[in-house]
């Protein structure tokens, strides 16, 4: 039997995610560059010069042109968040590292949030993996890791074919 490449594809560890993404100011720094990657840039004017206003729980940009504010969470699933982001970060990463979904108690003892908290965790980074899923349409042979979908009631696993 041939060893499947897409099950022991290298993943990040706890160890690595933690070292890549253990503080407020990497996760910060981490979307900031998700958002911009060729630095920030209003999104009224298009300006790039900016100042950083301090004092905020996270990270709030003011336009040196116009004076617009925008926040680094703004337009994001984190809007109105009041939880950190390496909170949402380790969601993230639980729920992507999960093979089999993770539910919301299991999220909410992990991150030590409340239940409805997590909940909402939970379904807001479901849904925005849904959206990004939306976009893409399979095509040609379609390979399942221990799953079955679709196929004639009774065939061996190995003779379902995706059509």
């Amino acid at each position: 039997m041939a060893m499947n490449r897409v099950q022991f594809q290298a993943g990040l560890s706890l160890p690595a995610f933690y070292r890549q993404f253990g503080s407020e100011e990497q996760c910060s720094q981490a979307l900031e560059r998700a958002r911009w990657p060729q630095g920030f840039r209003c999104p009224h004017c298009q300006g790039d010069a900016h100042y950083v206003v301090q004092g905020r729980t996270h990270k709030l940009f003011q336009c040196a042109a116009c004076r617009r504010q925008t926040s680094l969470i703004a337009g994001t699933l984190f809007q109105g968040t009041h939880l950190s982001l390496t909170v949402w970060f380790l969601a993230i990463y639980l729920i992507s590292e999960a093979k089999t979904g993770l539910s919301a108690l299991a999220l909410k003892r992990q991150l030590g949030v409340s239940y409805p908290t997590a909940w909402l965790i939970q379904h807001k980074l479901m849904q925005a993996m849904a959206r990004r899923d939306d976009g893409y349409l399979l095509d040609g042979i379609v390979q399942i890791d221990d799953a079955c979908l679709g196929g004639e009631p009774g065939l061996p696993h190995s003779d379902v074919i995706a059509r």
